[in-house]
């Protein structure tokens, strides 16, 4: 089960990490929240899940028998944030492309 989730973790990298090269707007923030959804996968994966277990430490419970809070608060907080960020770079691709009538990222098109 690490592998795949590893796995996936690094094929939302990749992928990330392509769109955010391109050349183009709309790619860029793709690629963004792809990296994201990376880290928070990450961030989720690494909390060490335990399914069942109270987020609150009672007494003569040992210490590895409780879930920890702190890696899903901060990927709850993670997802809010990022989605305000997606919509705040759209509405700037939007307002760049309007003003400029390209989205690509220099201002200008490239013909090869």
């Amino acid at each position: 089960m690490e592998a795949l989730v590893a796995s996936a973790i690094g094929v939302l990298v990749a992928c990330g990490v392509y769109l955010i090269l391109r050349a183009r707007t709309f790619p860029v923030v793709l690629g963004l929240a792809l990296f994201a959804y990376a880290v928070n996968l990450y961030l989720f994966v690494m909390g060490n899940i335990t399914l069942g277990a109270p987020p609150v430490l009672q007494e003569g419970m040992e210490i590895a028998a409780y879930a920890d809070p702190l890696p899903q608060a901060l990927v709850l907080t993670a997802i809010v944030i990022g989605f305000a960020m997606t919509a705040f770079i759209l509405v700037l691709s939007i307002c760049a492309y309007v003003s400029l009538g390209t989205d690509h990222l220099d201002g200008r098109e490239h013909t090869q």
